[in-house]
């Protein structure tokens, strides 16, 4: 029995295939042989848990699991604005979160309640978004604004691959569409507000990068090379770890230059900001994300004489035109400051000439901010976290620093 279960898997794992017999492996590794054809599978067979898909995939696992995507439905700040959309909206289910934070629902809609129940377990063992909710995806529909992910559930898993290995677990089929930024488009446009509030991406469609054929997956799933399964031959592979906001593609998401120019009492910063990335920076979503450009002045020994922050953000207003970091309360945005596909902007800042200092230090830092908003949210957020304030919501991420020593001449 145990050379059944060495056979070389390929995308997302240990699935139940539907073929003369059901093949059906259990996480201690029992095996079963189940009727074949099942119809009204139960939401746990039809979207196996990733846990299984460990067992033949164990790179990916462990890069999935470090991922956003593996705590879609644990965050903290996810479940609290989870259980403040369900209070002050008539969509008690939370389906208009669930279908990106856990698409099983798109195809189980009455399944939402057994989603809330899980989160407030704590310990859910349902994958929010796991190995089969994206690689059960065979198409992506267009013609839905936003666009909508098709699913095939059954016995083929979908993927990237050209000539994919054939396993014991399941059958594998390869779609260039996994290659393709409008696969991911299917959740990352399909956002709370987006018929009322709609570029949260940008003009993606429009950006050089996509232009020349660099697509989403060019940086979020950054190539490599190794073994997809366990034991496969080495070959070009996707890394499943979704860098963005965290990881090494944020020090290539943007270019930064300063210069420094010193008129007597005063000085000028002029900073000039590259966005590399072929969408809008930050993504407007959740509604606290944004990043902040601080310019930090050091005079006589070191001691900060100047600070200043500005904010590259998008700021939503809800139906009494205050502001809000829901997006399901907004219905208008108030300021808009976010860096559109691979904009270049300048920011001149007039700060105080440090007196009696032989010279200054420029300091320029751009992060991600922490997660900010009303002090009872992020309390209760606190609260859920296990890392309570030491949680990486709320810290924040250096993207680039510049530093300069500025010789001003006097004593």
């Amino acid at each position: 029995m145990k050379n059944l279960f060495h056979v070389t898997c390929w995308a997302a794992g240990l699935f139940t295939v539907s073929v003369a017999l059901t093949l059906v492996v259990d996480l201690a590794g029992t095996v079963t042989l189940a009727a074949s054809e099942e119809t009204g599978k139960s939401l746990e067979k039809a979207f196996p848990h990733s846990q299984k898909c460990k067992r033949c995939h164990l790179r990916v696992f462990e890069e999935w699991e470090a991922s956003a995507q593996s705590r879609s439905i644990l965050s903290s700040p996810f479940r609290v604005s989870l259980e403040r959309y369900r209070q002050t909206s008539d969509d008690e289910d939370g389906t208009l979160c669930f279908r990106c934070h856990a698409p099983s629902v798109l195809e189980y809609p009455d399944h939402a309640n057994v989603y809330i129940k899980e989160i407030a377990s704590g310990d859910p063992a349902l994958d929010g978004v796991g190995c089969s909710q994206c690689h059960l995806i065979s198409d992506v529909d267009p013609n839905q604004h936003p666009p909508h992910p098709v699913y095939q559930l059954g016995r083929v898993v979908f993927g990237s691959y050209e000539k994919p290995v054939d396993n014991l677990a399941h059958q594998s089929a390869p779609l260039a569409l996994y290659g393709q930024s409008q696969y991911c488009v299917a959740c990352h446009e399909n956002l709370p507000g987006y018929e009322k509030l709609p570029d949260i991406l940008g003009p993606w469609q429009r950006a050089e990068a996509q232009q020349k054929g660099q697509h989403c997956q060019s940086c979020h799933m950054p190539e490599a090379f190794g073994e997809s399964a366990n034991g496969e031959r080495n070959r070009k592979i996707s890394n499943h770890s979704f860098p963005g906001r965290f990881g090494k593609v944020r020090a290539d998401a943007v270019k930064m230059d300063v210069e420094t120019e010193v008129r007597g009492k005063e000085s000028e910063v002029t900073v000039t900001i590259q966005s590399l990335v072929p969408h809008n920076l930050p993504l407007p979503h959740p509604g606290w994300s944004r990043m902040e450009l601080d310019v930090t002045i050091l005079g006589k020994n070191l001691r900060k004489t100047y600070s200043e922050q500005r904010y590259y953000e998008r700021v939503f207003g809800d139906q009494h035109g205050k502001a809000t970091i829901f997006d399901f309360e907004a219905v208008s945005v108030l300021r808009d400051t976010v860096l559109k596909p691979e904009e270049k902007r300048v920011e001149t800042f007039t700060v105080p000439t440090p007196q009696d200092a032989p010279s200054m230090d420029v300091l320029v830092t751009m992060t991600y901010s922490p997660i900010h908003g009303p002090e009872d949210f992020l309390k209760e957020v606190e609260q859920r976290a296990a890392l309570g304030r030491k949680d990486r919501a709320f810290k924040p991420v250096r993207i680039v620093q510049y530093k300069e020593n500025i010789p001003l001449g006097t004593e």
